[in-house]
Formats: C-alpha cells, structure tokens, sequence
C-alpha cells in the first residue's frame, strides 16, 4: 500500500492528490489518460478564456464552459455510488460529488489564475471565491450555483441542529491533507455499500498510513477483515477498539464478535 505524507500532498494540486489516492486503491485506474484529459480540456479553457478582460468575466466563463458545455453535474441519482469519487470516473461520465467535481474545477480555475480556493464546509466541499476587491464568494461545485451565507447556515443546522451558527472557521480554506483524509472516508463508505471489501480495505489501510492507532479506523478494518472471512485477524482489530474504547456502545458488541471469531482455533496446512 502506498502511503502519503502530509508534505507530499500539500505539494500536490487536489486533483493530483486525489488521482494519487485513487490509484493507490485501484491499480487499474489510468492516470496517464487523466492527466492528459485534464490537460486537454485546460488548454480548451485557456484558448477560450485567457483573453477575458478581467477574473470576473473568466470565473463566469469557466463555470458556463464545465457546467454547460462540458456537461459535468452532480449525480442526483446514485449520489452514493463510489463513481462520483473516482477522478478518471467522474471525467469520464461527467458526473460525481461536491469533492470530486470541485477538485476538477479548481484544477483549471488555477490554470486561469483564478482567486478559488477549496473550504472543507462541514457537509460537503465548497469553493471560495477570494476576490482582493470585495466580499469572498462561495460556489457550490454540485451544480456550479453561488451560495448565500444563509444557504450554508441553512446547511449547518441541518446537520448539526438548530443552534448551530455559521462562524468564520467553517469558512477557512481547507489543506490537501485534510481534503484526501475526508475524501477517502467518501470511497471508503461507498465501496463498502457496493460490498467491494478487497477495495475498502485498501482505503483503511491507508487511512492508516495517516492516523496508524486511529482505534475506529482499526474497527472499520476489522469489519472489513470479517466480511472477508479473516476471522483471527478481525478479532484482533476489534480488540484493540475495545481496549482503546471501552467506554464506547460498540465496545460490548463487539466483545460478543469477539468470541464468536475465536471460538474456534486457526488450522494451519
């Protein structure tokens, strides 16, 4: 399993980032066709747009040309679908989530010389519009709409409740690292929906490689071990849980899948 250091993505676009991170879950994924893809499409955006007079005119120019003419989307219909958070998946369906979408945008929005940056919003990726002039803007990269500060209080309260206030933390600029750690949490949750276990379980170990004694990454692994009947090792993790967590709910149930793992002992051919 290849791993990264926070370094090593900070020196990365998002989108390099993240195509890192998809290939080191799946090998299959061909990133020489993305990069050239990317590349393609932000000479497109150059040739179209560099002559705008001013970043106003080309912010409004890019969100037409990815939105409109390319036809990138948010996916309405299988939002869930490990697809959305695939680099050479979205590009190639033009469909997928806040991150994925948003990672792409900020990629040739950099190449225009663009004041966007990415802000890691409690529910979902948004892009700030950092103007020198005058109040930042924020994007929602879903469906390329402007959002009003009382959209995303609206938002923050539907997650955390009604007391929820929006503060200026919620709207800092995010670091790669941050962004990839919640990024593969997305892979990893639709991978195991679709029970693609061999897949999730590269995601866990490479949540690993960022927080090693993260005792709910090791429970999820543990999961991911069980479901692949690696019933001894399973067991393992899920005892480390409950010996960094044993005040946690899970901890009692899982003492229960302990016992039934280890009931019987490993036979060795």
């Amino acid at each position: 399993m290849i791993g990264f250091t926070d370094q090593e993505l900070d020196e990365l676009t998002l989108v390099e980032g993240a195509l890192a991170l998809n290939a080191a879950i799946d090998p299959a994924t061909s990133m020489h066709w993305v990069r050239a893809e990317l590349e393609r499409l932000a000479k497109d955006a150059e040739h179209l747009l560099a002559g705008e007079a001013n970043d106003e005119l080309r912010l409004e120019g890019l969100l037409r040309l990815f939105y409109k003419e390319w036809g990138f989307k948010g996916d309405f219909e299988q939002y869930f679908s490990s697809e959305n958070a695939f680099v050479d998946k979205v590009l190639e369906r033009r469909k997928g989530i806040p991150v994925s979408l948003g990672a792409i945008f900020l990629f040739f929005a950099d190449r225009l010389d663009l004041p966007v940056e990415p802000v890691g919003f409690p529910t979902q990726l948004v892009l700030k519009v950092d103007w020198f002039h005058r109040e930042p803007q924020y994007i929602n990269p879903f469906d390329g709409e402007f959002l009003s500060e009382r959209v995303l209080r609206g938002w923050l309260v539907g997650k955390e409740g009604p007391t929820a206030r929006l503060e200026e933390e919620h709207l800092e600029v995010s670091d790669n690292p941050t962004l990839i750690g919640r990024w593969l949490a997305v892979i990893k949750s639709a991978l195991l929906r679709e029970e693609n276990y061999a897949m999730a379980l590269r995601c866990s170990e490479l949540a690993l490689t960022f927080s090693p004694d993260d005792p709910y990454e090791i429970r999820d692994r543990g999961y991911i071990f069980q479901q692949l009947k690696c019933d001894w090792v399973a067991a393992e993790d899920y005892e480390y849980f409950i010996a960094q967590c044993p005040d946690d709910p899970a901890a009692e149930l899982l003492k229960l899948q302990v016992k039934v793992l280890t009931a019987e002992a490993p036979i060795f051919h």
